[in-house]
């Protein structure tokens, strides 16, 4: 058999590789939500370590000096629990809410945005990443301010193990909420303002107790995410809790987690293809 080179073929007559229809190039498998989600979360656990914890216990001085300032004016009953499950959530409420919308806020302004948008990882996983680091730091002040409250109040401990279904849900509606806020706000400064007009709220409406505030108040108050948790929270002082009650405000505090990270996912894509 003999050999024609390619060049001496007529016009018009194609060799085997070109007449071959070409292959797309075989792309890699996209990435899985939950390995880029951990891999978020480990980076910005590590990146926040440092400069967070003082924060953190700038967060927990603020809600044991309330407490001991409500000291003077609550002696005890339904407003001293409100008192301790108010000021232990808002120290979720300052790092979750204030400091992730700060964070948002001069990630978007920076351009930083850009470096996540070049990482093969889905939004969710960034939002939700960041999301679980900014609230894991929020357990120790968290268990600290009512441990604390509890002893300045008389209030019983046996049931403090609701914490560990309180913090995270209540993180996540804030921090989803932070998140958002940093992430819509046009500029940093707005984002900052933003973030520390939510924890201000979470503190005037979560830790004064219901019974003494205006109906009109009390309407804002079912608003604000926090407010389900530190329903939950308060109910388990009581000598026999409603635990239906406790469950159904858990449940509420989730709903609203998974819709304000889901608008914060929303906010993120749209943020990083700007």
């Amino acid at each position: 058999m003999s050999v024609v080179p390619a060049g001496a073929l007529p016009a018009g007559v194609l060799t085997a590789e070109e007449a071959a229809p070409a292959r797309p190039a075989a792309l890699g498998p996209r990435a899985r939500l939950w390995p880029s989600l951990a891999a978020v979360y480990r980076a910005q656990l590590s990146r926040a370590r440092v400069a967070r914890i003082p924060l953190l216990f700038v967060a927990t001085f603020q809600s044991v000096g309330i407490m001991i300032l409500m000291r003077g004016v609550v002696d005890g009953g339904g407003e001293a629990r409100a008192v301790v499950a108010g000021s232990s959530v808002l120290v979720v409420a300052f790092v979750a809410l204030n400091l992730l919308a700060q964070y948002f806020g001069q990630l978007r302004a920076s351009g930083g945005l850009d470096h996540y948008a070049t990482l093969p990882v889905p939004p969710a996983a960034v939002v939700l990443g960041a999301a679980g680091a900014y609230a894991s730091f929020t357990v120790p002040g968290t268990v600290v301010t009512a441990v604390v409250g509890c002893a300045l109040f008389g209030l019983p401990l046996a049931h403090l193990w609701i914490l560990v279904a309180v913090i995270p849900l209540a993180g996540a509606a804030l921090a989803g909420l932070g998140a958002a806020l940093g992430l819509l706000a046009p500029r940093p400064e707005l984002a900052t303002l933003l973030g520390q007009l939510g924890m201000s709220a979470a503190l005037l409406l979560g830790v004064l107790p219901p019974e003494r505030m205006p109906q009109a108040v009390r309407l804002a108050r079912d608003l604000l995410p926090s407010t389900y948790g530190v329903e939950a929270f308060a109910r388990t002082f009581a000598p026999h809790p409603d635990w239906a009650h406790v469950l159904g405000d858990l449940a509420v505090c989730g709903m609203v987690g998974v819709i304000s990270l889901a608008v914060a996912t929303r906010a993120y894509r749209r943020a990083a293809v700007r």
